[in-house]
């Protein structure tokens, strides 16, 4: 065995035992080397699941944090190889003592210890996370039916509250990325807003958070939920947001610099994507669902045929094109684009976010016309509903 082999083992020897005897406080990854660029950290903890130890393993992304939580020797098991493969630095914090194993440029590792400094943290699974949103949201958090009176969320709606906060959080840093304008108020809308939890979020986001001047927009066909949300918008305060009556198609804005607009259903997201690129908006989030339009004319290669034979097969094939063809439109007309996982399966089918930042450089270039078309060739695609608004051709 080498010297380099054997520093790591010993590192390994030592975080397997801090986990075995009670002693271990955390693990922190970095300095990645795998083969997903968006990786930037793994951090592990323990906890308990159930009354059972296990540790949380957090792979944080440049968008998103993905945990998963093991009983001791599987969560061992699924560090060991990674440990000097896919991260070159690793931090062992244990209640006596701190191990650090370093890789340099050329892969050799370097083991180090230090005082331990910290205390064993709690390992309930359940401890409060620290949200964006304070405690002034809670009002309407309440009114609508997320939150009791006294803070805690309501039986049902668990799923609601950790998808309002997890939005709240994607939106802080596409905000950040965006080139957004400093000496005007910004000017968002929520398109298809529904009863306005992620209306609400998004103007406290801005307005509490961020202290950026924002009027937000929420745009809802049903009458009854635009007249509940603008009395719960006046009620608390809310000056800066307002609620309109109408549809996607039927929107038009002097002035746009967000544009929001979450499982608009089929079609109804392109048209809000295009009222987005249409007025020039600084950033464009989506979240689609139900992506019918492309399926029936769908002909991808023949090997694929068999299986998508199977219905489920048919329709995330389609989903997947519709989305794929609506990324890189939005390419073309000059947006950096990012394709993500909203919120975890677990809580909801209908998780693919798009989330397109407008770019000082070009836009409509024939490279990015030719990704478009040569997909559509590939799907055997025709017409499109992005494509149509953009008056993109796709059979040329």
């Amino acid at each position: 065995m080498t010297d380099e082999a054997i520093l790591r083992e010993q590192f390994l020897a030592q975080l397997g035992a801090s986990v075995r005897d009670g002693s271990f406080v955390r693990l922190t990854l970095g300095k990645p080397r795998g083969a997903d660029a968006t990786l930037r950290n793994l951090f592990a903890r323990p906890v308990e699941v159930r009354g059972a130890p296990h540790l949380s393993l957090v792979w944080r992304h440049e968008r998103q944090d993905i945990t998963k939580n093991f009983p001791p020797e599987d969560a061992l098991t699924t560090l060991a190889p990674l440990i000097g493969a896919d991260f070159h630095s690793a931090h062992l914090f244990t209640t006596t003592r701190l191990a650090q194993l370093e890789y340099n440029k050329k892969g050799e590792p370097r083991l180090t210890y230090g005082p331990a400094g910290e205390e064993k943290p709690d390992p309930a699974h359940d401890r409060p996370k620290q949200r964006l949103l304070t405690g002034e949201s809670q009002p309407w958090l309440q009114a609508l039916g997320v939150t009791t009176s006294t803070g805690s969320v309501r039986e049902g709606m668990a799923d609601k509250h950790r998808q309002i906060h997890k939005f709240v959080e994607i939106l802080s840093h596409l905000a950040a990325d965006a080139a957004l304008p400093s000496h005007r108020p910004l000017e968002i809308a929520d398109m298809g807003c529904g009863k306005g939890y992620l209306t609400f979020a998004t103007s406290d986001y801005f307005n509490l958070v961020a202290a950026r001047a924002a009027h937000v927009r929420g745009i809802e066909a049903r009458p009854e939920l635009v007249e509940l949300c603008n009395r719960l918008a006046r009620e608390t305060g809310r000056a800066r947001l307002s609620f309109l009556p109408g549809t996607i198609e039927s929107a038009a804005f002097a002035t746009l610099d967000v544009l929001i607009a979450l499982h608009a259903c089929d079609t109804a997201t392109d048209d809000a994507i295009a009222k987005g690129v249409q007025a020039g908006a600084a950033l464009i989030v989506v979240a689609p669902c139900c992506q019918k339009e492309l399926r029936a004319q769908l002909h991808p290669a023949p090997v694929l045929a068999p299986a998508l034979a199977h219905g489920i097969f048919a329709e995330r094939h389609a989903e997947f094109a519709t989305d794929a063809l609506r990324a890189l439109l939005l390419e073309w007309a000059g947006y950096d684009t990012k394709v993500f996982e909203f919120i975890s399966t677990e809580h909801t089918a209908k998780n693919i976010m798009i989330a397109a930042t407008k770019r000082a450089g070009p836009a409509r270039t024939e490279a990015d016309a030719r990704k478009v078309r040569e997909l559509a060739a590939f799907y055997g695609v025709k017409t499109q509903a992005l494509a149509r608004q953009l008056y993109f051709d796709l059979g040329q």
